[in-house]
């Protein structure tokens, strides 16, 4: 499963490198201008791929080697990281051919592994050497841009198949940010504050804002502003659970008091 890893990282800079030079068809940024949408990050943002890709490499390798091959942790982080890694790879093409459906089942299930690597990251007692360095922070960064990544494909969808009205997209979009934002606050709750989750999500959010604020599309100030609204609760969240004495630690001081 260890070298199932590897090989799922090293495939996804490959497989991005095709897409972009059009091997499987138009490449991203193409196929995203057909169906504008108000979830569309600016451009630049997407250049977060390339440290993702290059951290990814760094953990897929870093987790076949040493005292790192025998820890229980890594060992059930492994089949959900090459799952993420592998369904993310396939996800490019799919999106150059245009099949919407595919690309949203496969982003969302991309998602569901990486946060799941993320969570029991962040929820090990015991990590080994290294572990948030060459473990933990890769896996919540792709988890964090794939958190909202997921639902700004879902707008493409609903573009793409006309499935809701695109002259009119403000309510819609307005329900897909709530779900968005509910998403990452519930996964950003139950790591205790990730800060590397929540710094690709915020990237994400500023892009969005950037994008919107100068969008033609009916609604695209509205929705600028709702992504800096969810960004500027996802960091007091942050900072609450990073920095707020915790329940039980009041309730131990108090004893020991008495």
């Amino acid at each position: 499963m260890r070298l199932l890893v590897l090989l799922a990282a090293i495939a996804m800079p490959l497989v991005a490198w095709l897409s972009n030079t059009g091997t499987f068809g138009p490449d991203n940024g193409t196929i995203s201008d057909r169906y504008p949408t108000l979830l569309v990050a600016a451009g630049y943002a997407f250049s977060i791929w390339g440290l993702i890709f290059l951290l990814d490499l760094a953990y897929a390798a870093w987790q076949t080697t040493g005292e790192r091959k025998r820890d229980a942790t890594l060992g059930r982080v492994a089949p959900w990281a090459a799952a993420g890694f592998a369904l993310t790879t396939i996800w490019m093409p799919l999106f150059s051919l245009e099949q919407f459906w595919l690309c949203l089942l496969v982003i969302f299930g991309a998602m569901a592994c990486l946060v799941r690597c993320a969570w029991l990251l962040s929820n090990d007692a015991a990590p080994v050497a290294g572990q948030r360095l060459w473990a933990w922070a890769p896996l919540s960064l792709h988890a964090g841009w794939l958190s909202l990544a997921a639902f700004l494909n879902l707008a493409q969808v609903v573009v793409a198949y006309e499935l809701l009205s695109t002259a009119q997209q403000l309510p819609w979009s307005l329900v897909l940010f709530a779900l968005a934002a509910a998403a990452l606050l519930v996964v950003n709750q139950r790591m205790r504050g990730n800060v590397v989750y929540v710094a690709a999500a915020l990237w994400a959010l500023a892009a969005v804002y950037v994008k919107q604020s100068s969008h033609a599309l009916e609604g695209a100030q509205v929705a600028a502003w709702v992504a800096l609204g969810i960004a500027a609760v996802l960091a007091v969240q942050t900072l609450v659970l990073r920095f707020a004495p915790s329940k039980r630690g009041l309730a131990g001081g108090r004893r020991t008091a008495g």
